[in-house]
């Protein structure tokens, strides 16, 4: 027991390595945050990258990519907009150099404007936003000691769950610190003069676009799934489409200056998205509050094991919260034995289960000591205070 849990709570240390650029003294947001990004690999198709010549050094300006726009009927005040937005950051612009009076650096996916930024701001108040473009790019960015935390989806209450976040958890050691839960209220957004009528076709995160499906079904419009709901407003405001709309917060609305053609457009009122608060080293967890612990385990293949394995929880009378299943992808395939009627096979399965006590208390001690007996693999993901505030 103690190996296995030790691989989930013991984090390597490292030496500090490269670290975000300042920032510049100016305020870049209207909310008083200062905003970075930092460009994933894969760059969103659609999207657009904006490189503010003002916010780089003389000797750097010759370096500096040229504003290029996918579309050629964006006018020069457009343009001249587009450059007062964050600067993208990308891995040369990093060095060596810790400022010891600098906020918390929190990433999220998405663009300035993006739900996850708001869970950020929730989750860390004050804090200094770093946009990434791809989720793997957020657990990268902690990692390598760019940022200090990262706020990520891991479900929504109509969507499910976000799927690709549960395999990195995997894939990284960071460790879960904290979870908020976000009420999310979708937009819809269109540039000034842009009627309802108008709108052929509308742009946003796949999730997005699912949590509105009876809205946009009635309004007949094609539907164009991008990496994130800001990205997607950003994108209609810079190509100043007389024909398409996005699916985005009302803040993405007043950040790229486009207008609410219709205000709570999904499915239903009740929707809730949880995020996780990500970190380099675990908090030491107590029971003097909530708390929430998450692990990841697998199981040998026979009758009840399943069963037997939550069977550990409630004979201590611990709550399970959530449990969520994901093949094996190293092996997932399994062929047990050749009978009869030919090969059985079937799929090897992780298992992430959250439930509702803390590390520190000794049923959730001794449940994980018992569910190790028969478990092939077992890590705890995190022991976190679970959070009581909707917002």
């Amino acid at each position: 027991m103690a190996t296995a849990l030790g691989r989930g709570w013991k984090s390597h240390p490292c030496e500090l390595q490269q670290r975000l650029l300042q920032t510049s003294a100016e305020e870049q947001s209207s909310h008083g945050r200062k905003f970075m990004k930092i460009p994933s690999r894969r760059s969103l198709k659609r999207s657009l990258k904006v490189w503010p010549l003002d916010s780089v050094r003389e000797d750097k300006k010759k370096n500096v990519p040229v504003l290029d726009f996918k579309c050629s009927n964006v006018d020069s005040h457009s343009s001249k907009d587009l450059q007062s937005l964050p600067k993208p950051l990308s891995l040369t612009d990093l060095r060596n150099s810790l400022n010891p009076d600098s906020r918390l650096r929190v990433a999220y996916q998405g663009v300035q404007g993006a739900n996850g930024e708001s869970a950020a701001e929730k989750a860390y108040p004050n804090c200094e936003a770093v946009a990434c473009e791809q989720f793997d790019t957020a657990f990268n960015a902690v990692e390598l000691w760019l940022v200090d935390r990262a706020v990520l989806p891991i479900e929504n209450s109509l969507g499910g769950s976000i799927h690709r976040n549960y395999d990195l958890l995997l894939r990284h050691r960071l460790h879960i610190v904290g979870e908020v839960y976000l009420a999310i209220r979708h937009c819809l957004l269109a540039n000034h003069g842009v009627k309802l009528e108008d709108l052929k076709h509308v742009l946003s995160h796949p999730q997005a676009l699912a949590q509105c499906e009876n809205t946009l079904t009635k309004l007949g419009v094609i539907r164009e799934a991008v990496d994130d709901t800001a990205g997607a407003a950003q994108y209609v405001f810079a190509n100043k489409l007389q024909d398409a709309g996005a699916v985005a917060s009302s803040k993405a609305a007043k950040i790229y200056g486009l207008n609410i053609l219709a205000e709570d457009i999904q499915d239903d009122a009740d929707n809730v998205t949880r995020f996780l608060m990500l970190a380099r080293e675990p908090i030491i967890p107590s029971t003097d509050r909530p708390f929430k612990t998450s692990i990841v385990f697998s199981l040998e293949e026979g009758p009840g094991v399943l069963s037997k394995a939550l069977a550990v929880f409630s004979m201590r009378n611990i709550n399970l919260t959530k449990i969520e299943s994901r093949p094996l992808r190293k092996q997932p395939l399994r062929v047990p034995n050749v009978g009869i009627s030919g090969c059985t096979m079937y799929f090897d399965y992780l298992f992430y289960l959250d439930f509702e006590a803390s590390m520190a208390d000794e049923r959730s001690q001794n449940a994980l000591r018992h569910l190790e007996e028969f478990a092939t693999f077992l890590r705890v993901l995190g022991s976190y205070p679970a959070d009581a505030y909707l917002r």
